[in-house]
């Protein structure tokens, strides 16, 4: 009942794109033009500003390249964390009815015991929404992915079960980035689990993650079982989410690059973006949290592990764009790169928060990880980047991963496609869930509505970006769109310019008000001053709860914490 009830509601104003089929262009004398190749691209836990075309210093030039004949997207919001954006990404659908209201792992009897056995709380991609490839797939497309997945590891969850042909495969959430004696990220996680095509792989001697994956990729791309299908492809790539590793000449290619400091680099990340005509020309770097101390006030052995942790994230930065720039020269080598849209995008925001916060963590890496000056960033080192430089690849935003202030949730995001896409910056609030109606639309494959593949599935939430990419319409969402978000406890929504934020001050809960026109740090809550609009937020939010199955725990589930 409960679920013909959510059905009910999503189906209210839904709507599938009109499209031309190849019959009624004939009718109409119109060329039929090749149906278009899709890459998706999706970097974890990159920061908003870690790109050059975003404001960055670190050297991104295949990025850079793409994000200047195509459109940047300046307000893409995604969830926190990476599951609830990859649910919603691959199905169009909240998070909540896709299946990951939660992450897995955080799905426990002791930390969350209101979702387990939820609807809507899985912790993988569930049959209750139609999956993009699988609908690529149906549709005609040669579907593969490489990557990381992190949707349900379930026979009836994997890749190979929700629509890709080919699939290479992290099923965890993270792991090492080269082969080591222990690939895990915490230290009660399993070890990870590589797959593909469904079956389980050892990984190769020379592994490291970026480069296997656009090895794979490319292979997939060039399989002759594809025969001559225009091809749907995720790469769902693992930098720069921890640990920071990456090859010894990238390392040393950073080498000294960030002695300056993390508040400096965050004003000339500011200045960059001003420059670049991302930021008003009075804006000011976020503050940092107020827990990090300031550069100054570091010992010297602080301030040189804290350069090289960066230079660590730089490299892996460097590496990703690295092994983009292969994709693209493949596709322009194979005479498919005019024929194919590429949509970037980050998972959340940067991982700010503190891995070794709790004391198994701290001394699980102490006691299995080399993290000597100069092995750090190497192989069989353990490095996160943290609340000082999180707050940097966050900005202009303040704070990163896990919360649902700006900095958790806004993704550096592009579109690009050669001769359709008019080149500039968008600044419509667009979100994650219109990803896959963009895509099905561009590709030209009607959305399912209520039944697929023999069973019934929700509508699809998102709207297709492709009209207003293309210059056909003005907008993708009205002036007084709404966008929730809850993970963890934490929860926030944006209605126009307003947005609340649901945060925790000495485990205390309480409603924040900001005004994005004018306040896009989120530094002046405007909740006492304007209870009328805090009201009528609020109602807004009991609206998203209801419709989309949203369980509230009332406390703050999210990590890390203390343990002693």
């Amino acid at each position: 009942m409960r679920f013909r009830a959510i059905l009910a509601t999503a189906l209210f104003g839904s709507a599938c794109a009109g499209l031309i089929t190849p019959a009624a262009a004939q009718e109409q004398k119109q060329p039929i033009a090749p149906r278009p190749n899709i890459l998706l691209i999706l970097a974890d836990d990159l920061g908003r500003s870690d790109i050059g075309g975003f404001g960055s210093e670190i050297d991104t030039p295949n990025l850079d390249a793409l994000i200047a004949q195509g459109r940047l997207l300046d307000t893409m919001y995604v969830a926190p964390t990476c599951s609830p954006t990859r649910s919603m990404l691959l199905s169009g659908m909240d998070n909540h009815l896709a299946g990951v209201g939660n992450m897995a792992e955080m799905i426990t009897p002791q930390l969350t015991p209101e979702e387990v056995g939820h609807p809507g709380y899985e912790g993988g991609l569930n049959h209750r929404v139609a999956a993009l490839p699988e609908m690529m797939k149906d549709a005609g497309y040669w579907t593969v992915m490489s990557g990381k997945w992190h949707l349900g590891g379930s026979d009836s969850m994997r890749p190979s079960a929700r629509g890709f042909d080919r699939s290479y495969a992290l099923m965890n959430g993270g792991a090492a980035h080269f082969k080591q004696a222990s690939m895990r990220i915490t230290f009660d996680a399993p070890e990870p689990t590589h797959l593909e095509d469904g079956k389980k792989i050892e990984l190769p001697d020379d592994f490291y993650s970026s480069r296997m994956y656009t090895d794979k990729m490319i292979s997939y791309l060039s399989d002759k079982q594809r025969e001559g299908r225009p091809f749907f492809a995720y790469a769902a790539y693992t930098s720069v989410h921890l640990p920071l590793q990456a090859p010894d000449d990238e390392l040393l290619k950073y080498r000294g690059r960030y002695d300056a400091g993390y508040d400096v680099i965050a004003q000339r990340r500011i200045d960059k973006m001003k420059r670049l005509g991302l930021v008003p020309q009075d804006t000011q770097p976020a503050p940092m949290p107020p827990w990090v101390k300031p550069w100054n006030a570091l010992s010297a052995d602080e301030k040189a592990r804290s350069a090289r942790t960066m230079e660590a994230y730089a490299a892996m930065v460097d590496d990703l764009d690295r092994n983009v720039g292969r994709l693209v020269d493949y596709l322009k080598e194979s005479g498919q790169y005019d024929n194919t849209l590429i949509i970037f995008l980050s998972d959340n925001g940067p991982e700010g928060n503190q891995w070794d916060l709790d004391s198994r963590n701290a001394r699980w890496i102490a006691q299995n990880f080399d993290n000597s000056l100069d092995n750090m960033g190497r192989a069989n080192s353990f490095l996160f980047e943290g609340p000082a430089w999180g707050q940097v690849s966050a900005q202009p935003f303040r704070l990163f991963k896990a919360y649902t202030n700006e900095g958790g949730m806004r993704s550096p995001a592009f579109v690009s496609f050669p001769g359709r896409v008019k080149p500039g910056k968008s600044e419509q609030v667009l979100t994650v869930k219109d990803v896959a109606p963009t895509i099905l639309d561009f590709a030209g494959v009607k959305q399912p509505g209520i039944e697929f593949r023999g069973r019934t599935v929700l509508p699809i939430q998102g709207m297709s970006m492709k009209p207003y990419l293309l210059g056909e319409r003005k907008q993708v969402h009205n002036n007084t769109y709404v966008y929730g978000m809850e993970l963890m406890g934490r929860s926030a929504l944006r209605k126009g310019n307003w947005k609340i934020v649901y945060s925790y001050d000495n485990g205390k809960g309480h409603w924040q008000l900001y005004d994005l026109a004018n306040d896009r740090r989120e530094l002046h809550d405007l909740a006492a001053k304007r209870a009328d609009v805090l009201d009528d937020m609020l109602t807004e939010w009991a609206q998203y709860v209801q419709q989309n199955n949203v369980v509230e725990t009332g406390r703050d589930t999210s990590y890390p914490r203390a343990d002693d």
